[in-house]
């Protein structure tokens, strides 16, 4: 029998096309059921926006720029040392930490949705979720790191990671020149979170 039933006759044609606005209409339709508490939830979100948000990478990229051991290790075996910080949890699970040089910028992507180091960047940009980035960062990754404002040496290569459920990559950006002698604090202050994905750089002092 043919389908013509029209399109407002399926639930989800009932929410809004926006992706926001889609979030927040389910958000309601679960807050009216009882089935979440929006302070709670506002609780989480607060958590990983304000309190993990990028400080807890910034942490781990300005130790691992102080203190050589460190970052050895670091990029040996990410988890237990990232463990050892307290930084450690649900979406942080497997970690790689890959390091940018003067012959190499890594930058992340999940192309199949949106897998993100959550104990230390806290919840993902909106254009990391986005269609357009995940396929673009693999197809023409030089173009979309210049929208970003970044334009590489042609000596340098890029590499893309692809971010799964199983692993997760943190992006361990170039220390900028003129930071000799700054403590950790200082140097924390450095670090954005699009250094860490690799779609940005670290601020010079």
């Amino acid at each position: 029998m043919p389908h013509d039933h029209a399109d407002h006759d399926h639930p989800h044609s009932l929410l809004p096309p926006d992706p926001a606005l889609r979030v927040k209409a389910l958000e309601t339709i679960l807050v009216q059921k009882g089935l979440i508490d929006p302070a709670a939830l506002d609780e989480i979100i607060d958590t990983y926006e304000n309190r993990i948000g990028p400080k807890n990478g910034a942490h781990v990229v300005a130790r691992a720029w102080s203190d050589p051991a460190f970052k050895a290790a670091l990029l040996a075996d990410a988890d237990p040392v990232l463990a050892g910080m307290g930084y450690y949890g649900r979406q942080g699970e497997h970690m790689v930490v890959v390091e940018n040089t003067a012959d190499v910028h890594n930058m992340v992507v999940c192309t199949l949705c949106s897998c993100y180091p959550w104990p230390l960047l806290g919840i993902p940009p909106g254009w990391y979720k986005s269609d357009a980035y995940r396929a673009r960062a693999v197809r023409e990754p030089r173009k979309v790191l210049a929208e970003f404002g970044v334009t590489l040496p042609e000596g340098q290569a890029v590499r893309v990671w692809d971010s799964t459920a199983e692993v997760r990559y943190l992006v361990l950006p170039q220390r900028p020149e003129g930071t000799d002698g700054m403590d950790e604090a200082a140097l924390m202050a450095l670090v954005t979170r699009d250094s860490m994905i690799g779609c940005g750089l670290a601020s010079a002092p």
